[in-house]
């Protein structure tokens, strides 16, 4: 898991990793935003936001290579805060498909890591 602490608030972090996974060419395939969604039955909660990134020629990809790894797609980045600091946090690709022992698989997720630390790289690190 590759987590850090960002340098910017939850909302400019969350915005900094869109534009990431658009640089990347890659899709949000959902955007989950926890604390919105406390704030719709009148609860107030720190940050927390889930973005689910893939993108299709990679899930057809994934699922020629092993198709039980497709309980595992989209991958995720989250977003939260802990204390005073906002934090991101995303199981890497290639630690995700590690366990299916899959070479193909394994070649994916190295491709994917390259990706995705891309975009975590987006947003600055305090």
């Amino acid at each position: 898991m590759k987590t850090f602490v960002s340098s910017l608030g939850a909302e400019d972090t969350v915005a900094k990793l869109l534009q990431g996974v658009e640089a990347a060419n890659m899709r949000v395939v959902a955007h989950i935003n926890g604390q919105a969604n406390a704030a719709k039955m009148g609860k107030e909660v720190p940050a927390d936001q889930i973005l689910e990134v893939f993108r299709p020629d990679f899930a057809i990809r994934v699922w020629g290579a092993c198709k039980a790894a497709g309980h595992d797609i989209p991958l995720r980045i989250h977003v939260y805060e802990e204390g005073d600091a906002v934090k991101v946090a995303c199981r890497m690709p290639g630690e995700v498909f590690a366990p299916f022992g899959v070479a193909e698989l394994d070649a994916i997720g190295s491709e994917l890591d390259g990706i995705f630390s891309e975009i975590l790289a987006s947003v600055p690190e305090a």
